[in-house]
């Protein structure tokens, strides 16, 4: 039951300029089903303009939940993080995003799968969904299943693997990460810095067990061209991530498949839907469902591709 347990949970969340959700996102940890399981929740604000410390103040004023507030300066959400957990306290941390409202179970979610797997090396990785009220288009469902992140390919209970280390609702044992790698503070901007630490703890024996009932809900909704954008920044930090162990990894094992004959033909086959593509490209926006290939081709076609290009020139 949830209550029973002292309190182990140190949530992490790091922000900027987004005081309006970031209120939100912690009445939601308010109103945990396991709220008295929470020893502290970590604000990690990387120098906010918008009245944020002032909206952590009121907050804590007038209510429960045990917030410790950072005022950190444009160190980048890397070294955001790595300073929360130096500081956290509890014997589990879970990460989250200040956009990201976890529903009322999902704190009791993440502490009973621990509970149930105390082995050190092994985290629990929830499920992030589109909040209902940004009336998610086609295209952000597919986003969240196949393009930005892989929750489509993953089944309930079995191991994640690297690839899906997702701090936005991600919890682990602090004595294994602290033991085992910190977020590399390289990174400075967004992209890639989750992935490059997971690789790094699977090195050590991560083993991070997929649960699905731990849900939170993005609250943004993505356009065609926010996804357009996103891949610009992540593209850019693709530069540094192909520098990393992680990411000669991935290069040559996408590589590798690339270069199958299956994969040849596949990409010739699919050369004849590039028109096609762009004359659809207009209806992403839209509540017009187009078939999951269609999706793929257009956003690595006018998403990833130009993004890729860009960076390689700017570098």
């Amino acid at each position: 039951m949830p209550g029973t347990e002292k309190p182990e949970l140190s949530v992490l969340i790091a922000t900027y300029n987004r005081k309006e959700i970031l209120l939100k996102t912690l009445a939601a940890y308010q109103a945990q089903s396991a709220r008295s399981e929470i020893l502290e929740v970590l604000v990690l604000d990387d120098g906010s303009t918008d009245g944020t410390p002032e909206a952590m103040a009121e907050f804590s004023a007038h209510n429960e939940l045990p917030v410790r507030y950072f005022q950190l300066t444009h160190r980048g959400s890397a070294a955001l993080r790595n300073y929360g957990i130096g500081e956290a306290k509890g014997k589990f941390i879970l990460f989250g995003d200040d956009d990201i409202l976890p529903v009322r179970n999902l704190v009791e979610e993440h502490l009973t799968w621990h509970r149930n797997n105390p082995q050190p090396s092994v985290g629990i990785l929830g499920l992030v969904e589109w909040a209902p009220e940004v009336n998610p288009t086609p295209f952000m469902h597919w986003l969240a299943e196949e393009g930005f992140f892989g929750y489509g390919r993953l089944e309930a209970g079995k191991e994640a693997g690297f690839g899906c280390f997702y701090t936005g609702n991600l919890s682990l044992k602090t004595a294994f990460l602290r033991e085992n790698g910190l977020f590399d503070e390289d990174f400075k901007a967004y992209g890639f810095e989750d992935t490059e630490l997971g690789y790094r703890l699977e090195k050590k024996g991560l083993r991070l067990l997929y649960n699905p009932r731990a849900v939170g809900y993005h609250c943004k909704f993505v356009s065609f061209q926010d996804a357009c954008r996103r891949a610009k920044v992540v593209a850019a930090a693709r530069r540094l991530f192909e520098e990393k162990a992680a990411g000669q990894y991935l290069s040559d094992l996408y590589g590798r498949r690339g270069r199958t004959p299956a994969m040849r033909v596949k990409r010739l086959l699919g050369m004849p839907l590039i028109p096609l593509a762009a004359l659809l490209r207009p209806f992403l926006d839209t509540r017009l469902a187009l078939p999951r290939f269609m999706y793929r081709k257009i956003y690595y076609y006018f998403a990833v591709l130009p993004a890729e290009r860009e960076a390689k020139r700017a570098s």
